[in-house]
């Protein structure tokens, strides 16, 4: 199965951390599963995430947008993680830049703070019993069409 999402136009970008156990979850998600991405719905928010070895991408289930013939969900918002920061210990708050694809991207990821947590401890007990799906994701430009002058 393959999914396709559109980045759009970056508004801001924000360095902030997150919670450690997080960021730890998704680092072992990551390395249980042998595809390069793991797809986490959040139901409760009707959001999809997809985290994969450099950001986690949450996307809006009901956010569909089609263009030159392909059609994907948009993305709301990505924390990026931060190599250039390191962590002396898996207690410490993981660094990211929370990049800003919605105008209310801020209040989105203060939400997902609790949600996407309990989205990772269900889909990690699922995979315990099933193992990890293979999905493929593909990440697409959507800039913002450009007004005729």
């Amino acid at each position: 199965m393959s999914e396709i999402f559109f980045r759009p136009e970056e508004l801001a970008c924000e360095r902030l951390t997150i919670p450690s156990p997080i960021y730890n979850q998704c680092r072992l998600m990551l390395s249980r599963c042998q595809y390069e991405h793991v797809f986490i719905p959040v139901r409760t928010m009707q959001i999809q995430a997809v985290i994969d070895e450099d950001e986690v991408i949450f996307v809006d289930n009901q956010a569909y947008a089609v263009r030159d013939g392909e059609g994907g969900k948009l993305i709301r918002l990505a924390w990026k993680f931060r190599r250039d920061r390191s962590r002396d210990s898996l207690t410490e708050p993981a660094p990211i830049d929370l990049i800003y694809y919605d105008d209310r991207a801020r209040e989105l990821h203060t939400r997902l703070i609790g949600d996407f947590k309990k989205a990772l401890d269900i889909m990690e007990a699922r995979f315990k019993e099933s193992g990890c799906e293979a999905r493929v994701k593909r990440v697409l430009p959507f800039p913002k069409p450009h007004p005729k002058q």
